[in-house]
């Protein structure tokens, strides 16, 4: 079923109507809202306008939003790193350049499918048939060991873990500036940005409680080896808080100082352990995913020491 939406322009006015939306709706690609518009979907005043159109004041848009269809996921035969699996859980330590699940864009290739092909289908359904298993995700430039639940019951009692901030999460990062004290927390709420809506940002209301704990590892030259200790799980939510204290990660293109000057492809940061209560057993149970070779190659290049 196709789905209605109406908005009424205040305070960008002067903005091209597919940039408009674009911003209004995050999720959708620009060159997607394009198409929108050229199919007649974005009314205003009752009558179908142009991408180019540049919104005024008070203007009206009515959007209708066609059904989505989601496409069928299939498993491929891909080479995944596991580092814990059993009958519950698989723990699987993600590449760089790796979409966790399928979206518009990204159908194959993903961990999806790999995992939809190593587990046979015996993954948890609770997120629907686009992110079987997923409980959470890091992002595409980011490494490191996520959870995947098998079956419903893992599942429910994983993701009680995540909403009541049990779940051990620690990350190692690279940030830009040398940090004066050995140890801090960012505790501020996160939401999207006020201009760019596909952007995370700290806000002063209408976001969600944040909560970063980090340390450092060791002073570089003119960055900082940290590690991350999440509290909470909001989307970005290390690259945000880091840069908002002024201390971006190194290579971070979207919050950071823009291209790395070491041809690092994304963010320098990589999730290296995740500890949950096993939903089964009720033991407590750590995985840690080593270092990537890019991330050591890295510290050293900066002159780091020791890469542990």
């Amino acid at each position: 079923m196709s789905q209605k939406k109406i908005y009424k322009v205040e305070e960008q006015a002067g903005l091209r109507m597919d940039r408009y939306l674009a911003e209004q709706l995050p999720e959708l690609s620009r060159s997607y809202v394009q198409k929108l518009i050229k199919d007649g979907a974005v009314l205003l005043g009752g009558r179908a306008v142009k991408a180019n159109y540049k919104v005024n004041p008070g203007d009206v848009i009515e959007l209708e939003l066609p059904a989505a269809v989601e496409p069928a996921i299939e498993p491929e035969e891909l080479p995944l790193d596991i580092l814990y699996e059993d009958s519950d859980v698989i723990f699987i330590n993600k590449p760089k350049d790796m979409v966790v699940h399928p979206s518009p864009g990204h159908t194959t290739g993903t961990l999806v499918n790999g995992l939809l092909y190593h587990c046979r289908g015996e993954l948890s359904g609770i997120n629907g048939v686009m992110r079987p298993g997923i409980v959470h995700r890091i992002d595409k430039d980011t490494t490191g060991v996520l959870i995947v639940c098998k079956n419903d019951r893992a599942h429910s009692v994983v993701a009680e873990q995540l909403k009541e901030h049990t779940i051990t999460r620690r990350y190692r990062a690279i940030v830009w500036g040398v940090l004066k004290e050995n140890e801090g927390t960012v505790d501020a709420p996160i939401g999207r940005h006020p201009v760019d809506r596909k952007r995370m940002a700290v806000v002063p209301r209408g976001g969600k409680q944040a909560v970063t704990h980090y340390r450092v590892l060791e002073r570089i030259d003119r960055f900082t080896y940290i590690e991350c200790q999440l509290e909470t799980g909001r989307t970005h939510q290390i690259r945000v808080h880091m840069a908002s204290i002024g201390h971006p990660l190194l290579g971070d293109e979207v919050y950071g100082r823009g291209r790395s000057p070491f041809g690092l492809q994304g963010q320098a940061l990589h999730a290296m352990v995740l500890g949950i209560v096993h939903p089964s057993t009720g033991a407590y149970l750590e995985v840690e995913a080593p270092l990537p070779e890019y991330f050591v190659e890295l510290l050293e290049r900066l002159g780091k020491g020791s890469a542990k």
